[in-house]
C-alpha cells in the first residue's frame, strides 16, 4: 500500500511540474511574441522578441534550476549570441535568487545535527547563489576561513522531475519516423545523468582532490582543497580563496590576455587529452582570476570522467584535425559512431569531412570557429546516416563554453596550434608528461 501510495505521490508530483513548466513556458511565449510584434510596427532593429535578454531570465529563474543551468551555458557564447541575451544570462552564473535563510538555517543544521556543530562563525548570507546551491564564508574550529557550499533544500525532487519530463520528450521524438535511428534516449541518459551527478556532493569533493592532484603542475591554476571532515552529503566544505576577480579582460594588456589564453586553453586540453578527468561547467561564475593573476577553476559539480577509449579518441580526432588529414578523422567518427544507418555513405562521408577539415586546419589564427565546426559535422553525420556515441558531447562541450570567453581575450587564438604541444605527449607515462609540462 506503501508503495502504491508513493508512486500516485509522484505521478502527481510530476504532472504538477510538467503543468507549470507548460505555464511558464506559453505565459513566455506570448510575452515574446508581443514583445517582437512591436518592435517590428515601431520598426525598431533591435531590444525586443527573442532578443531580450531579461526576459529570458525571468522565464529561466521561473523554471528552476535544470534550466537555469542551460542559461548559465549559452551566456559564454557572447561571440555567437548578441549582448543583450548574454549579458543578462550570465548573471545567471552567480546570482540565482537565493532561499530564504530560514531554509538554509535549517538544510546547514540538519546536515550536522548528530555532530558536534563545525564552525566558530557562519555567515548565513550567501557570497554566491548558483543554481544548484548557495555559497557561504564561514571559519572552522581550528580558525581556518572555510567556504560552505550548500545545496539547496528540495531541489533534488525538482531536477528529478525535470529529468523525468525530459525523458518522456526524447521518448516522443524517438518515436517520430524520419528520428528513430538517433539515439535520444541514451543521449538523454547520459548527458541528463551529468547534470543530475552535480547534486552529488560527495563525488564532488572527490573531484575537487582529482582535479588538484591533476592540475598540480601548473603553478597558475588553483582549486579550493575540499576538508573532507566537514563535508555532508549535502555540503561540501573548501578552503576560501578570497579577492577573486572577474574572468575578464578588463584592462589586461595584449601580453598577459594572450598568456591568459595560453593557460587556460593548455589546463583544459590536459583535462580532455592527458587526464580524462573534465570540468565541463568553466562559465563565468566558476572561473576566476586571484589577486596574482592566477587562474582559479571552482565548483567541480560539472565534471566527467571520459573512459579512456574515448580521451583517445577524441585527442586522435584533434591532432588530425589540426594537421589537415580529414580522411583519418572521419575514419575515426566512423569507429566511434554509436548506430551507422544501413543505407549510409561512408564515401561522401569521408569526403564531406575531409573537406569540412581541410578548410578548418587552413584557416589562419583566429578564423577557426569550434561551434560553426561542430556544427557542420554533426550536420555531416545527419546527412550521411551516422551518429555519434553520446560520450563525446563532454570534450566538445567543455570546449563550447569556454570558447567565446577565450575569444574576448584574445581573437586571434590558434585553438588547434596551443593542442598540439599537449596532444604530442598524450602516450607518455604521466610522470614524463608532467615533468616536461614544468
Amino acid at each position: 500500500m506503501r508503495e502504491i501510495t508513493g508512486r500516485i505521490l509522484r505521478a502527481a508530483g510530476l504532472a504538477l511540474r510538467a503543468a507549470r513548466v507548460g505555464c511558464v513556458v506559453s505565459g513566455y511565449g506570448l510575452l515574446f511574441g508581443a514583445s517582437a510584434a512591436g518592435r517590428i510596427l515601431s520598426r525598431r532593429r533591435s531590444g525586443g522578441g527573442l532578443g531580450d535578454g531579461e526576459k529570458w531570465v525571468r522565464l529561466l529563474t521561473s523554471l528552476g534550476p535544470s534550466y537555469i543551468k542551460i542559461g548559465q551555458l549559452v551566456s559564454t557564447r557572447r561571440d555567437l549570441l548578441p549582448p543583450g541575451v548574454t549579458g543578462p544570462l550570465a548573471r545567471l552564473t552567480d546570482s540565482a535568487p537565493p532561499p530564504s535563510r530560514r531554509r538554509v538555517q535549517r538544510a546547514v543544521r540538519a546536515a550536522y545535527a548528530g555532530s558536534h556543530w563545525p564552525f566558530r562563525e557562519f555567515a548565513w548570507e550567501p557570497v554566491a547563489c548558483g543554481s544548484i546551491a548557495t555559497v557561504h564564508e564561514a571559519v572552522a574550529r581550528d580558525g581556518r576561513r572555510v567556504a560552505v557550499k550548500v545545496r539547496r533544500p528540495g531541489i533534488q525532487t525538482v531536477m528529478e522531475r525535470d529529468f523525468a519530463l525530459t525523458r518522456a520528450v526524447m521518448g516522443a521524438l524517438g518515436a517520430v519516423p524520419k528520428l528513430r535511428k538517433m539515439p535520444f534516449k541514451v543521449m538523454h541518459e547520459q548527458v541528463g545523468s551529468a547534470i543530475l551527478r552535480q547534486l552529488d556532493f560527495p563525488a564532488e569533493a572527490a573531484a575537487l582532490t582529482e582535479l588538484r592532484a591533476n592540475l598540480s603542475g601548473f603553478g597558475n591554476v588553483r582549486i579550493p582543497e575540499p576538508l573532507p571532515g566537514l563535508c555532508t552529503p549535502e555540503i561540501v566544505v573548501m578552503e576560501y580563496i578570497s579577492d577573486l576577480k572577474r574572468f575578464e579582460p578588463g584592462d589586461l594588456d595584449a601580453d598577459t590576455r594572450r598568456q591568459v589564453v595560453r593557460s587556460v586553453l593548455a589546463a583544459v586540453y590536459e583535462m580532455l587529452f592527458i587526464d580524462g578527468v573534465v570540468h565541463c561547467d568553466l562559465h563565468p561564475g566558476n572561473l576566476y582570476f586571484d589577486e596574482r593573476a592566477g587562474l582559479v577553476m571552482l565548483d567541480a559539480g560539472f565534471v566527467i570522467r571520459l573512459p579512456d577509449e574515448v580521451r583517445r579518441s577524441f585527442a586522435d580526432f584533434f591532432i588530425n584535425m589540426a594537421m589537415g588529414d580529414g580522411w583519418t578523422c572521419a575514419q575515426i567518427v566512423i569507429e566511434s559512431a554509436a548506430h551507422i544507418a544501413d543505407d549510409c555513405d561512408l564515401e561522401g562521408f569521408r569526403t564531406g569531412l575531409s573537406e569540412l577539415v581541410q578548410e578548418a586546419s587552413g584557416a589562419r589564427s583566429g578564423q577557426f570557429d569550434l561551434a560553426r565546426f561542430a556544427g557542420r559535422l554533426f550536420d555531416l553525420q545527419r546527412l550521411f546516416g551516422l551518429f555519434p556515441a553520446p560520450e563525446f558531447a563532454f570534450p566538445l562541450l567543455s570546449l563550447l563554453v569556454i570558447e567565446g570567453m577565450i575569444k574576448d581575450f584574445d581573437s586571434g587564438v590558434d585553438f588547434q596550434a596551443e593542442a598540439v604541444p599537449i596532444l604530442r605527449r598524450r602516450n607518455m607515462p604521466r610522470d614524463r608528461a608532467v615533468g616536461l609540462h614544468r
